[in-house]
């Protein structure tokens, strides 16, 4: 009766390296669906549910790399204990040499997976020599979770967070599967608090994620994969068969394109994680608005441009020893930035290229006060002016990224400087209808105000948003207790005023450090079961400035024999 052929389905769940998984495919929706399941009957097992999604994060990473889940094990392991080895010792030199193994494992790992290959031709070619390339496999991701696990080693040296007792929340953090292959590089400090608070999902953050999620496939599914395919590739293959303003828009074609690549898998990643409970801070906040290529790199993958900034900019010395070595470092750290993209000499020029431009528009500052590091303190002709220059330098920087060898670097900019022939635009327009229709879809959300944008993600759950509050007013009101007999409130609900406009009123909890974000206010600190319950039940966890100190600051201030 039922014809299965176990062979293929078996082959469906082991690792094809012709196909590995990635949020788009087909596979990982239909894994995902069953991960959910699993994930909401663990709800109130959170041991359970770590054990589980550390499981399916490896899982995950295995049908995206295959074997080489170990180096995720590996630097998991070796990183915790390093940390808990620097927490348990005051001596400054073995703290510093338990940071430099942290880094001797992590780069070491990087270096010989990612750049073997690259440094034997460096050295072959400065010695007059031939070398023959290792057949190195490149673990997917490999780039990312180190430098996440370095980030939290490095906290600890410098003694910003402390370390985790606990080896499977530390594996929860490396490995969760929404951030593992490709970012954002998500901070310990950001993440960790997150990780055992009671999991509640608010109809806010439900609908700010399947509007991520969908967005995220629309601009990497839709737009960034058939402009490659169908235009982009074609130019940068061959830029001599085509005119300078084909060329041009192949350029063009491919800013969009690796926006939509990066942002899309960032926004599904971001998306993920809210299903789940979790939040991400931003990575992609509309880079080619800006003005400046400093607001560019303040909106472009920000959580690699704060790590370079906070790890190896600062590192170096940041801004703490005069001008001159300012500007070297801010060259310094873009060189190496854009060493970490990939192993070639044409990634290492467009980070020099971004460096440079960094450089100056710091000493152009510094010159000149009319002269502002963001669009928003611009006048309004000034700052689209800078946007065109901003917009057109990244572009000439996306020629080096992308184009195979410097040659092609050579062609495409000969063709558009000397070859440009405007009368075949209306030729590509035609012929490329799609690819056209796709660019100019792109550009105009792009460039769409962030009101709007904030908007489209709001629109749609601002009335189920309403009824969960009122539920929340009606719940509290049932549920809120005195005890004559001790004279206290137990439960009661109090609003904080706002800090940030895209928050609405909300409640708090006042109970043990994981409730404090909570919806509902345990007056003078009364760790209740029932308010336990509650806010497990109807909390929302939404990401504040306000933190515990905060928030028992604006109690006393305002709360006084209960609520």
């Amino acid at each position: 009766m039922w014809d299965i052929d176990f062979n293929r389905l078996r082959d469906v769940f082991v690792y094809d390296p012709q196909a590995p998984m990635i949020f788009s495919s087909g596979i990982f929706l239909w894994l995902f669906a069953a991960f959910i399941l699993v994930y909401l009957l663990l709800q109130r097992r959170l041991t359970a549910r770590l054990l589980f999604v550390t499981a399916f994060s490896y899982y995950f990473y295995y049908k995206s790399s295959g074997t080489y889940f170990f180096l995720l094990a590996l630097v998991t392991a070796s990183d915790f204990f390093i940390a808990r080895f620097m927490a348990g010792t005051s001596v400054g030199w073995k703290r510093k040499a338990s940071v430099v193994l942290s880094l001797a494992i992590n780069l070491g790992l990087l270096a010989y997976f990612k750049y073997t290959n690259f440094l034997g031709d460096v050295f072959a070619s400065l010695l007059g020599g031939t070398f023959h390339h290792y057949d190195i496999f490149l673990p997917v991701g490999i780039s990312f979770f180190t430098f996440q696990s370095l980030s939290y080693t490095i906290d600890v040296y410098r003694k910003d967070i402390t370390p985790l007792t606990n080896l499977l929340d530390y594996a929860f953090y490396v490995s969760f599967f929404p951030q593992l292959v490709a970012g954002p590089i998500v901070r310990a400090r950001d993440f960790i608090p997150q990780i055992r608070r009671p999991l509640f999902v608010s109809h806010e953050m439900f609908g700010r994620g399947i509007f991520l999620i969908a967005s995220g496939l629309f601009k990497k599914a839709i737009i960034s994969d058939y402009i490659s395919v169908n235009f982009v590739e074609r130019i940068f293959d061959n830029p001599t068969l085509y005119s300078g303003v084909e060329n041009l828009m192949g350029v063009y074609g491919y800013t969009l394109q690796i926006y939509c690549d990066f942002s899309g898998y960032s926004d599904m990643a971001i998306g993920i994680a809210l299903l789940l409970g979790f939040r991400f801070n931003i990575n992609f906040d509309s880079p080619y608005q800006s003005a400046t290529i400093t607001e560019f790199w303040r909106r472009w993958h920000i959580s690699l441009s704060s790590w370079l900034k906070d790890y190896l900019y600062i590192s170096l010395g940041g801004n703490r020893k005069g001008k001159r070595r300012t500007y070297i470092n801010l060259f310094l750290t873009m060189l190496l930035g854009g060493l970490w993209h990939g192993a070639s000499v044409r990634f290492i020029l467009w980070g020099a290229l971004h460096g440079i431009a960094l450089a100056i528009h710091k000493a152009v500052m510094s010159a000149f006060p009319s002269f502002k590091k963001v669009g928003s303190e611009m006048s309004p002709f000034r700052r689209i002016v800078g946007v065109l220059i901003t917009f057109h330098l990244v572009c000439f920087g996306w020629i080096l990224f992308r184009a195979d060898s410097m040659q092609k670097v050579g062609e495409m900019l000969t063709q558009i400087g000397t070859n440009f022939h405007p009368e075949v635009f209306v030729q590509f327009v035609t012929g490329y209808k799609g690819v056209f229709a796709l660019m100019i879809i792109g550009y105009i959300f792009h460039f769409v105000p962030k009101r709007a944008e904030n908007y489209l993600q709001k629109w749609g759950i601002k009335n189920e948003q309403t009824k969960e509050k009122r539920f929340h007013i009606r719940h509290v009101k049932r549920n809120r207790r005195h005890d004559d007999s001790s004279g206290d409130y137990r439960c009661g609900s109090v609003f904080l005023p706002d800090s940030e406009s895209d928050f609405d009123q909300q409640y708090i909890c006042t109970g043990d450090y994981y409730r404090t974000l909570c919806t509902i206010a345990c007056v003078n600190g009364y760790d209740d079961p029932e308010c336990g319950l509650i806010a497990d039940r109807i909390c929302n966890l939404r990401e504040r400035i306000w933190g515990e100190d905060g928030i028992y600051e604006y109690l006393a201030a305002n709360v006084s024999g209960g609520i």
